[in-house]
């Protein structure tokens, strides 16, 4: 029972709201322009939640291998610093779990009502996303180590998350799923820089250079609200293009949660007082999408 506990902790679910909250916008989009099936939204939300949890294994073993995670680091105990799984263990989860995701998101693809050319796409694509969530900080050039960890978030936990399960379920294309896309991706982006801000001075003592390390902490805080506000914007301009009603921007309503995380962000620096915003983003970010949900399909 206490491996257990260790391997709940490797996985890290206070991450998986954003793998299910960007599920979720891309099948109520879907839905909303009159495609929906729970069996796609089934799979489609079991292959993103292997695939982040895959990255947080990966995430874990890489920074252990290339010793971000040291004694003199803040923040949140980690399994394999700390010996609670070895680093044998680890790269044995991280090949079980990459396995399985590409074993989900197959099963995904056959149930999929697409063509055998989008299938092969979607297929292609998986695999791109498996050696993403790998590669982050794993291997022996982890791009998470060169700043481009905010692009990768982005891509694959915005536009590529969103836009994929919203064709998956409806097999048509639309340019205007790519702002409530982008909502997402900033959201997810935002739970990324506070991490990336609360490790500064460990991740510099590591030779690790994250997106905050170059932009300075000052600079990372106005990049937060950045995000914040373009996620809200983009989310607004989406409701106004498909204006019905007035309880479309139910949405607005997270507005006070974000506000506290950016006044959290900008005035705590230490990183354990900083450390349960990264939860309280990924929360706000799921209870975004699902206030957005039921603003678009009352």
């Amino acid at each position: 029972m206490q491996k257990i506990k260790y391997w709940i902790a490797a996985a890290r679910l206070r991450t998986l709201p954003l793998a299910i909250s960007n599920i979720v916008m891309g099948a109520v989009l879907s839905a909303f322009y009159g495609s929906f099936s729970w069996i796609i939204l089934g799979l489609t939300l079991i292959t993103a939640i292997l695939l982040q949890i895959l990255s947080n294994f990966a995430n874990e073993y890489g920074d252990f291998i290339h010793g971000a995670d040291h004694t003199e680091r803040e923040g949140p105990n980690r399994t394999v610093q700390s010996g609670q799984i070895t680093a044998n263990q680890m790269k044995k989860a991280i090949n079980i779990t990459a396995v399985l995701s590409i074993l989900s998101g197959c099963i995904l693809l056959f149930f999929a009502a697409i063509s055998l050319s989008m299938k092969v796409f979607f297929l292609i694509l998986g695999l791109v996303a498996v050696w993403a969530a790998i590669n982050y900080t794993s291997g022996p050039s982890p791009y998470g180590y060169k700043g481009f960890g905010d692009l990768s978030v982005f891509l694959f936990f915005g536009l590529l998350s969103v836009v994929g399960s919203y064709f998956l379920q409806s097999n048509t294309w639309r340019w205007s799923i790519l702002l409530p896309a982008i909502s997402c991706g900033v959201f997810s982006m935002a739970v990324l820089n506070i991490n990336n801000i609360r490790d500064i001075q460990s991740d510099q003592v590591a030779g690790k250079t994250s997106l905050a390390i170059k932009l300075g902490r000052n600079n990372a805080v106005k990049y937060h609200l950045v995000l914040l506000s373009t996620g809200i914007l983009t989310a607004g301009i989406y409701m106004l293009y498909e204006y019905d009603n007035p309880i479309q921007f139910l949405f607005l309503s997270v507005a006070p949660l974000l506000i506290i995380n950016y006044r959290a962000v900008k005035n705590k620096t230490a990183a354990m007082s900083l450390d349960p915003y990264l939860k309280q983003m990924a929360l706000t970010t799921l209870l975004f999408v699902i206030m957005f949900s039921i603003g678009l399909l009352t």
